[in-house]
């Protein structure tokens, strides 16, 4: 079996919608052990350095967007990939640091890919019933984000790849902040 770490972060609107207990529960439910924890209020050059404006993710992001865009018969304000990238970094970053939020570190078998098929997609209204954001996010598009120029309301970020939860974990938390022990899961699996 895989165990890995992966990183969770409880947005502000998860924060102010008073869903830190339901989507932790979640987690515990599913067999993945909690060994980190926090409550913090993210200052901009924190969320600076969570939310980093990589090129290759800009380039996706724009390609996606601007697809999206002209099927709309809609035009894009953006002329780059960079401008796009900057403008959803912002906006991130604004999100963040609006309220509170929880980090969270799990651990479990192939903990990655299943927190992220228990979050679910990104855009709260492609969110699957069953998922965290499926059941309890507003329903939020993109074009809704746009029209108000703002990040998506989706309650929770989770890592996307080994490489992302080991870089957000270590931005996150010390060494001494993450804890080992056992759970009823470790000695029945």
């Amino acid at each position: 079996m895989t165990k890995e770490r992966t990183f969770v972060l409880i947005k502000p609107d998860g924060v102010k919608k008073a869903l830190i207990g339901k989507i932790i529960q979640r987690f515990e439910d599913s067999a993945l052990k909690l060994i980190a924890l926090k409550m913090l209020w993210v200052d901009e050059k924190h969320a600076k350095q969570h939310y980093k404006l990589d090129e290759e993710w800009a380039k996706k992001v724009y390609e996606k967007t601007l697809s999206a865009y002209q099927k709309e018969g809609k035009k894009l304000e953006f002329k780059s990939h960079m401008d796009l990238g900057l403008e959803i970094q912002k906006r991130n970053i604004d999100f963040i640091t609006e309220g509170p939020v929880i980090a969270l570190v799990l651990e479990g078998n192939h903990a990655i890919e299943i927190v992220r098929k228990m979050v679910g997609h990104t855009e709260p209204r492609q969110a699957l019933p069953g998922t965290i954001r499926g059941d309890f996010a507003s329903l939020e598009s993109y074009a809704d984000s746009d029209e108000k120029k703002q990040a998506v309301r989706n309650l929770i970020h989770a890592s996307d790849s080994t490489s992302n939860a080991t870089h957000e974990i270590a931005l996150w938390f010390t060494p001494k902040e993450i804890h080992n022990f056992k759970t009823i899961h470790d000695f029945i699996s």
